[in-house]
């Protein structure tokens, strides 16, 4: 039996901690309800109610005392209450007088049996001097609730700490394995899973190792056969080379033509299935890349120029992030005639650009031109544009080296911005 199959099951903790939080908040509320709340009738009852209203002075007394105001007209019953005819005739008996000249609103439910005043009240006498009204206390918070509330809170937060322990021990792992998936690619090692942890988490690490290992022989196969198709078509090609020289030269000029495009994309095609075998974790000075690269290109003819920038320390392979600014610059000149290359330090990041002086690409085409085989130029022209693949080895080098390319369009001309991260 596995490791992973003795291994405690990321459930058991979780429904640990629901089944003690429900019962730490039943023993909470047991506890509050045990304890409270208040009585609910006030003291003396009716008849203190009566003496009350017949002084016009509440008695001192702790805590809240009933409000009493003489007003002209019968008080009118605030939310919730109810008239109280039960409550009512014990109160006229009380201070006899008769049942019409006495007032009782409670909060009493209207279908329940009167009987007491209960704890919240509005009393009403009518005098001559005019209606004497005596009102419970009606405090926002009581004494109970107070300690309902802080009952509660303790408890949210008893349970809290044990909670977020147990929520950091699940995703901790799980980010771990998230993080792991993010920068494998193909041609590279798998970054170091968590084998410990919940049986869940080990046998999802297991999985994302078995799934990088199936992609990787999956692209290394697509990778020797784009290989074998680009030796054998070699010869062919070598043939039908011969053959057509005894063409006429305009024919035979054209016909070599094709043949060099064809030669062109198979080596394109094999260059971008290759790019994902190389090894980017050598340590590099992108400045000096750059500055050699450009160098190169001007050796050629090509009008493209450096602007001066920091050094910048990142880990790559040499050779493909050549060839990652190489199709970049090459993009820029063959669609905008030329243009310049900068770099700078931002962040954790080294930030590179380069701008070209053409017409800027369509909005929709900014993100498809990244796509294998898709051209900015709708046409099929050699004379106008590559193989549609100079593009998607850019952004497949960047993000084998753990950055990101895009294109956005300026004023004058369209920029290409690469972020690299710095080692």
């Amino acid at each position: 039996m596995s490791r992973s199959a003795n291994a405690p099951s990321i459930v058991w903790p979780i429904f640990a901690l629901v089944i003690v939080s429900v019962i730490v908040a039943a023993m909470v509320l047991f506890a509050v309800t045990f304890s409270g709340p208040p009585p609910r009738e006030m003291a003396g009852g009716v008849a203190k109610a009566a003496q009350m209203l017949r002084s016009g002075v509440p008695p001192a007394r702790d805590g809240p005392s009933p409000t009493f105001r003489t007003m002209p007209t019968a008080p009118t019953a605030p939310a919730g209450f109810h008239v109280d005819g039960a409550a009512a005739a014990q109160l006229a008996a009380a201070l006899a007088v008769p049942r019409r000249d006495v007032l009782v609103l409670t909060m009493r439910p209207q279908d329940e049996p009167g009987g007491g005043l209960g704890r919240d009240f509005v009393l009403g006498w009518r005098t001559a001097a005019g209606w004497r009204v005596l009102e419970s206390p009606r405090p926002l918070l009581g004494a109970w609730h107070v300690r309902t509330l802080a009952a509660m809170l303790l408890a949210i937060v008893a349970l809290a700490v044990p909670a977020w322990a147990l929520a950091r021990a699940i995703s901790r792992p799980l980010a771990a394995v998230a993080r792991a998936a993010e920068q494998a690619h193909a041609g590279a090692s798998l970054p170091p899973l968590p084998q410990g942890g919940a049986r869940e988490v080990r046998a999802l690490s297991r999985s994302v190792a078995g799934m990088h290992a199936r992609l990787a022989a999956h692209a290394e196969g697509r990778t020797t056969m784009l290989a074998a198709i680009a030796h054998d078509m070699g010869t062919p090609l070598s043939r039908l080379a011969f053959r057509i020289e005894a063409l006429p030269e305009a024919a035979r000029e054209r016909a070599l033509g094709d043949i060099a495009e064809m030669r062109g994309m198979i080596a394109a095609a094999l260059s971008f299935a290759r790019d994902e075998r190389s090894d980017v974790t050598g340590r590099l000075d992108l400045r000096s890349l750059i500055e050699s690269l450009v160098d190169d290109l001007a050796d050629v003819g090509t009008p493209i120029a450096a602007a001066p920038g920091p050094r910048a320390v990142i880990r790559g392979d040499a050779a493909s992030l050549r060839r990652l600014f190489a199709n970049l610059i090459e993009n820029g000149v063959r669609y905008g005639g030329g243009g310049e290359i900068g770099w700078q330090l931002v962040d954790d990041a080294v930030v590179v650009r380069i701008d070209d002086r053409g017409p800027g690409i369509a909005p929709d085409m900014l993100e498809r031109v990244f796509e294998p085989f898709v051209r900015g130029d709708p046409s099929r022209n050699r004379a106008t544009g590559g193989t549609g693949l100079g593009l998607a080895i850019a952004r497949s080098i960047a993000t084998r080296h753990g950055g990101q390319v895009r294109l956005e369009n300026r004023a004058v001309g369209a920029r290409a911005t690469v972020i690299l991260p710095i080692a």
